[in-house]
């Protein structure tokens, strides 16, 4: 793994992302391919912006001449694609937009990969391709779509995808898988659980809450807030794609989740309790269309044939989250003034 575009870079995991492989990876040039759209921020990644082995290039997934001449100009190996349109709500009100960036975007990269990696890219009986490189999709649970009371979602699961922007996922999963058949395209898909840690766009859980409980503004809570959710520390979730990229066998699946089941309910008393405010804050809202009553991801794939697993308790993980906030209080003001997009 020398050559690593990674798309979406400037958002929450990407930048999280591209921290750590860099830590973590001395001898990389590391390319951060980022339209930056609203949660796109380059604030994020201020520690590596001098870091000679790191690139930045705004520029948008589907633009197919962009991609393919990046692909020739720094000889990538490996794609870590996190680029995606990936809030729920925005997709109930602009589904094509999710569409056309996470589905027709995610085919410019497999056919750029394709084109630049198979060993005879016009012979399309060729399964050939050059040694070591790999096509990662991030992706999420939100695929395999609500589950009851019991269970978790293994590799297996079939995907039901309940809102525009899950359906958006599940169709450019497919494409990965279809490229990997049809093609040999050599090719990994993660799937996580929902993740939580420094540099969330704060219209987000655990961010928005935060935010609105230190100005002692009104926290909404969709329904009756017992939601269930799977949290994982996005640290966690970027140890878990390095070692796929190292270790994960080609057309692949692999969950990854941080066995931490909480109700949103239960998140965000237990901010309001840290930050030493009142209950009477939380208010009730109108619960969002679709909206899937509980996931649970079971890793047991990526622990046992891989030997990851996850190094934050949820204690420990939440703790240092609300701490980063408040410590960085600057860096969600500029958000929330949208004094970072001048950047």
């Amino acid at each position: 793994m020398k050559n690593i575009l990674v798309t979406g870079g400037a958002g929450f995991i990407g930048s999280n992302f591209i921290q750590y492989i860099l830590d973590e990876q001395k001898d990389i040039l590391l390319l951060n391919l980022d339209f930056l759209t609203y949660a796109g921020n380059l604030e994020n990644l201020k520690s590596v912006e001098n870091d000679p082995r790191y690139y930045f290039v705004k520029g948008d997934i589907r633009d197919r001449p962009l991609v393919n001449q990046l692909f020739d100009d720094y000889q990538f190996d490996t794609v870590v694609h996190f680029a995606a349109e990936s809030h729920v709500d925005r997709s109930i009100s602009e589904p094509e937009v999710f569409l056309s960036t996470n589905v027709l975007g995610t085919q410019v990269l497999l056919d750029a990969a394709k084109a630049h990696w198979n060993l005879e890219p016009e012979n399309k009986y060729c399964h050939e391709y050059r040694p070591g490189v790999r096509y990662l999709q991030v992706s999420t649970d939100e695929v395999y779509g609500a589950l009851g009371k019991t269970g978790m979602f293994t590799e297996e699961t079939p995907l039901s995808p309940n809102s525009p922007y899950s359906a958006s996922k599940a169709s450019a999963d497919l494409l990965v898988r279809a490229y990997h058949k049809t093609y040999g395209l050599p090719v990994n898909i993660t799937r996580c659980s929902n993740n939580y840690g420094p540099y969330q766009f704060p219209e987000k859980l655990i961010p928005l809450m935060i935010h609105n409980a230190q100005n002692d503004i009104p926290l909404p809570v969709y329904g009756d807030g017992m939601q269930i959710r799977d949290w994982l520390h996005v640290k966690d979730h970027c140890s878990a794609i390095h070692t796929v990229l190292k270790k994960g066998v080609s057309g692949e699946i692999y969950n990854i989740g941080g066995n931490n089941e909480k109700a949103n309910i239960e998140i965000v008393k237990l901010i309001l309790r840290e930050l030493k405010k009142p209950e009477s804050l939380i208010t009730y809202v109108k619960d969002r269309p679709g909206h899937d009553r509980r996931y649970a991801i079971d890793h047991m794939k990526i622990t046992s044939e891989l030997g990851w697993k996850p190094a934050y308790t949820f204690e420990q993980g939440i703790e240092e989250t609300i701490q980063w906030y408040m410590l960085n209080w600057e860096w969600i003001d500029r958000i929330t003034s949208g004094a970072y997009r001048n950047v």
